[in-house]
């Protein structure tokens, strides 16, 4: 491991099925509901290739029922009961999976955005020796269907281009949370990515940028995240406070606020 203990949310452990795979994925949810389960069972479709692992921040709405995770291949359900939201779920998962020796880590959002056909590619990138493949919908074969104007232009003329000139790597999808990362660069001394600094977004910026900064091997692939016509956009960003705290997040990292 490292010298430095890790920080992590205190959570519940359901084991479903013990370790078959050298790769698993990691699916942070909160409250998802059909979205959470329409996804899974696509996902379950290749439990074949990566076990799969639940990083529930504490769902309500009974789309974690244990048979229905069993059925659908899951191997562990881990519920957070500490602090934070979306980082401290991806601490919480990912100490588990590299306790658990998983030579790498994907992760796709619950929310039933993104096409799980693309995992396959995530694995055979990090086979290949890549450390960070983030997922793109604005590259050649990716997808950005009903993407909120909004949100487009943020990522394309704040985010990305923030986080590319940061870190020296071309980025063009860096809030996009369908990506991998390896062992070796989750666990290497300079990277310590499991601190209660990080708490809500700040992980997927910190990574993004640490990564090229570091001299690991960073790779875009094509990736589909469609939102729906109608309806609540699903996302736990809001439209004002959401994107603000994006923007301070962005701030901090050009200030190495989260450096070790």
């Amino acid at each position: 491991m490292t010298d430095q203990p890790w920080q992590i949310p205190a959570f519940k452990k359901f084991e479903l099925h013990p370790k078959k795979k050298n790769y698993c994925i990691c699916i942070p949810i909160i409250n998802e509901g059909q979205k959470f389960k329409k996804q899974l069972v696509e996902v379950a479709k290749l439990s074949h290739l990566a076990d799969i692992i639940i990083c529930d921040g504490g769902s309500t709405d009974g789309s974690t029922d244990l048979d229905f995770l069993k059925k659908n291949n899951v191997r562990s359900l881990l519920v957070k009961t500490g602090p934070g939201k979306l980082s401290a779920q991806l601490r919480m998962g990912y100490s588990y999976a590299l306790r658990e020796g998983y030579n790498g880590i994907i992760t796709i959002d619950g929310n039933n955005k993104d096409n799980s056909s693309a995992i396959p590619s995530f694995i055979r990138e990090l086979e290949i020796g890549y450390d960070l493949v983030q997922g793109s919908r604005f590259i050649p074969g990716g997808k950005a269907i009903n993407t909120p104007t909004f949100r487009l232009l943020a990522i394309k003329l704040i985010h990305a281009p923030f986080i590319s000139l940061l870190s020296g790597f071309h980025y063009t999808d860096t809030t996009n949370g369908y990506r991998a990362y390896s062992k070796k660069f989750l666990m290497d001394k300079r990277v310590l990515p499991f601190r209660n600094i990080f708490e809500t977004y700040e992980l997927l910026a910190y990574l993004s940028a640490r990564a090229p900064q570091l001299r690991f091997k960073v790779k875009e692939i094509p990736v589909e995240r469609r939102y729906p016509e109608k309806g609540n956009i699903p996302t736990k960003i809001s439209p004002i406070k959401g994107n603000l705290k994006l923007i301070q997040i962005l701030f901090k990292l050009a200030l190495h606020w989260y450096n070790p």
